[in-house]
């Protein structure tokens, strides 16, 4: 009996460890983010950021980029993108907050585009001087 369980034991142990060394498949997937900070004192010659904040629904999202695109020279929008791992995750709500660069804008009023992947945005004026 005892080494019946010292093979099982022996074999768990090897799958398991060979499991581990296998890389977790991840993909992209878009989020939208639940707020963002936009700082003043920008001009144009101002590399202009913002810093956007949200809530993963688990642990397997992790921030992966923001993809930002320029309509015209007053509209811009901000795709947020998440990795997401194909694996075990604990259920719990993950807040993030990431520091998205934007570029340089010239003065006026532009329009920020926050795009959450539904077809729905969250939208912010910003005042380049």
């Amino acid at each position: 009996m005892k080494m019946l369980a010292s093979i099982f034991l022996t074999v768990l142990f090897c799958s398991t460890s060979a499991l581990a060394d296998q890389p977790v498949p991840t993909k992209e997937v878009q989020i939208g983010v639940n707020n963002v900070y936009i700082p003043g004192g920008f001009d144009s010659n101002s590399d202009v950021f913002v810093v956007v904040n949200g809530i993963f629904p688990n642990s397997c999202y992790k921030w992966g980029r923001a993809e930002v695109s320029h309509p015209d020279s007053y509209l811009h929008e901000v795709k947020s993108i998440a990795m997401v791992s194909q694996g075990m995750c604990i259920m719990v709500l993950t807040p993030f907050q990431e520091e998205v660069q934007l570029g340089r804008f010239a003065p006026g009023k532009h329009v920020l585009r926050f795009m959450h992947g539904d077809c729905t945005y969250l939208e912010k004026t910003m005042n380049i001087e």
